[in-house]
């Protein structure tokens, strides 16, 4: 039977993992949060691993606060980047399959069409830069490795855009979101079902992958759809970046082409609505 390791396991990712587990019973599975297995104690990744012994390791855990990355950038770097290279070592080294979760903040956000896997990466905030140097780090230790971008990510657990609109709505009158950043997001659930067709298909196909939900949509857009959802009364305006500054940087325009990943591996992509809904009555 093969063991399964997920990191990140308290994350959106990992917890939706958590709750796909039990109908995937071929596999022992090992969810790893900070206390079992803290990846910015770097000397300890190794030989914690070492004692799990894993046959496949899912890298769902991230330094995620992308403004307090502008200032922490020490830590950003180690969990996104260097614990990265770690891991990548270890599974190479140990014949032991990887998959790594990425970001569509790899990109500059300057382009005008969907971003396929091949397009130029050029990171405007130190969150994208740790993680463009954690995918590089990972496919140079271990070439065989899987790298999936994703963006936007929410989902029932943890702190997120839905959760957060959500209980805005129902407290204000009037909410402002910004209407020139466009993108796709990404319902965790859906990621996690793809992660497991990838780690079940016949046959195993390094690389890089992009994973959103389908749709071209700004926040204020998905905020929309939020306050239709969930029959929420309050005003919700559109308003450029511009007028809501934040520490880092965010890109423009990330919206992911979902070709390669729905050609390699047969993958459905629900649209980003159907998912919303499923999200928000469950």
């Amino acid at each position: 039977m093969k063991k399964i390791l997920v990191t990140g396991a308290n994350g959106q990712l990992g917890s939706e993992l958590k709750e796909l587990s039990s109908h995937y019973s071929q596999f022992e599975w090992v969810f790893a949060d900070r206390s079992l297995l803290d990846l910015s104690d770097l000397e300890s990744i190794s030989n914690v691993i070492d004692q799990i012994q894993p046959q496949i390791i899912i890298n769902c855990a991230a330094y995620t606060a992308v403004d307090k990355a502008e200032t922490e950038t020490e830590l950003a770097d180690i969990l996104n980047h260097q614990a990265v290279a770690v891991l990548a070592q270890w599974t190479k080294a140990n014949g032991c399959q990887f998959l790594h979760i990425s970001t569509d903040y790899v990109f500059d956000g300057n382009s005008s069409m969907p971003l396929t896997e091949e397009a130029a990466t050029g990171p405007i905030n130190v969150y994208g830069q740790t993680k463009l140097a954690g995918e590089q780090a990972c496919l140079r230790e271990n070439p065989n490795a899987i790298v999936i971008r994703t963006s936007w990510v929410y989902s029932a657990f943890g702190a997120n855009f839905v959760k957060t609109m959500s209980r805005l709505m129902q407290e204000r009158n009037s909410l402002n979101v910004v209407n020139d950043q466009i993108g796709s997001p990404t319902y965790a659930a859906d990621l996690a079902e793809a992660i497991l067709k990838i780690i079940t298909y016949s046959h195993w196909q390094a690389g890089i992958y992009h994973f959103s939900n389908e749709g071209e949509i700004s926040w204020h857009e998905f905020a929309l759809a939020i306050q239709e959802i969930g029959g929420f009364d309050c005003l919700v305006s559109g308003i450029p970046s511009s007028d809501f500054p934040t520490p880092a940087k965010r890109p423009h325009y990330s919206l992911l082409d979902k070709s390669k990943i729905k050609n390699t591996f047969a993958i459905v992509v629900p649209g980003y609505r159907e998912s919303l809904e499923r999200c928000m009555n469950a």
